[in-house]
């Protein structure tokens, strides 16, 4: 009899599986068992359009090019998070680079969050063609979904902040977030376009990356062309990349995953840190307006900061992230695994560090890896005054 009620429990949970898992919604799931939680080879697990170069322009090196010898403890810091590429450049020279794990100045790795600051990047481009009217524009004159009710009330610049007040659920480790559907999932556009407003908008900074997925669509839909056509055309092309990127797809000739997922090598994710770092001219042509990063490289202090208990937001901006080390300050793109582009302005410093993992601690939001490489880094350009 027990052993009857046991087999009757089980395939009762097999026939109410099979039923969920029928809804096309909810297929990401056996995609999410199967590859449990996201890597930066993950290109390989999805459909990617690519983003094409134009003409290559490697990179210089300086004369000293990799002198600096990294001591044993801080070899030991980068093996503890699993570091798989370090690069230093001072504005136009790579200064030092280092590999690890199988990894070289060609392997490709998945930006995850930093894809954010790109995006970012893109809308300033949108601006300067004219297919954007203003940052306070509406979000509803491109997402007919938007055009009712409390999200008639959210503007470009409310995702650029990421203080929609939208329900996203930023939930890295359950199954069933809204993050893990949209990693795993089919149906990006209507998984955000779905969302419902739970907070005035323009009041927090709250991170949610259903805001910049958005923003995608929002460009999308302003250009007439696809996220990676529109990155490839104004900014990848033109910047002497020397590999087509990857930007990863929620299905075969769907939407990019514009939250994260694009797909680069070292070398070339600290050209995005080299345009930013000379305000978005590269060798003499602007290529994002001067004036658009001006305003947007700057922490958005008029917005609390919901996780840090309502302060004053002193570590975002408009998709970029901020913190000030050993009397300096840096402005830098991050993703979860510890994927960092990092920029120093007052030492003409761009930093690349891709890898497997970061730290879980804090300090004021920021997670405590990223002061090893800063220091690293710093240690570096030491070394080449």
């Amino acid at each position: 009899m027990k052993k009857r009620i046991v087999i009757t429990a089980c395939l009762t949970v097999v026939v109410a599986l099979t039923v969920y898992l029928s809804v096309p919604q909810n297929h990401y799931i056996v995609k999410a068992l199967i590859h449990q939680k996201p890597k930066i080879y993950h290109n390989t697990i999805f459909a990617n359009r690519l983003v094409k170069v134009g003409e290559p322009d490697p990179w210089q090196t300086d004369s000293l090019f990799d002198a600096y010898h990294l001591t044993d403890n801080q070899l030991k810091a980068l093996d503890s998070y699993k570091t798989v590429a370090l690069l230093v450049a001072r504005d136009s020279l790579l200064l030092f680079e280092s590999y690890w794990d199988g990894y070289g100045p060609h392997s490709y790795s998945n930006s995850f969050s930093m894809a954010k600051s790109i995006v970012g990047l893109l809308v300033g481009c949108a601006l300067d063609d004219g297919f954007i009217e203003s940052l306070d524009q509406p979000v509803s004159d491109f997402i007919p979904e938007f055009a009712q009710g409390d999200k008639a009330n959210i503007t470009i610049r409310h995702l650029l902040t990421m203080s929609s007040g939208l329900s996203w659920n930023e939930a890295y480790s359950s199954l069933f977030s809204t993050t893990t559907q949209a990693y795993y999932g089919k149906f990006l556009r209507k998984l955000v376009t779905n969302q419902k407003v739970i907070d005035e908008p323009g009041k927090e900074f709250n991170y949610l990356s259903g805001d910049t997925q958005l923003l995608s669509i929002v460009l999308s839909e302003a250009t007439g062309k696809t996220v990676a056509d529109y990155m490839s055309e104004k900014i990848w092309s033109r910047i002497g990349a020397e590999q087509d990127a990857m930007w990863s797809l929620d299905r075969e000739g769907g939407i990019e995953k514009a939250y994260c997922c694009f797909n680069s090598n070292a070398r070339d994710f600290a050209r995005i840190g080299r345009l930013v770092l000379n305000y978005g001219e590269w060798d003499g042509e602007q290529i994002v307006s001067r004036e658009y990063l001006e305003e947007t490289l700057q922490p958005t202090t008029y917005l609390a900061d919901k996780e840090l208990g309502g302060i004053p937001t002193e570590r975002y901006g408009h998709k970029w992230w901020f913190t000030t080390h050993r009397n300096h300050q840096v402005i830098f793109a991050r993703g979860i695994l510890g994927q960092y582009i990092f920029i120093i302005p007052d030492l003409d410093l761009v930093v690349v560090r891709l890898g497997h993992s970061r730290d879980d601690e804090r300090i004021g939001g920021q997670p405590l890896d990223i002061f090893v490489y800063l220091d690293i880094a710093m240690d570096i350009n030491d070394e080449f005054d």
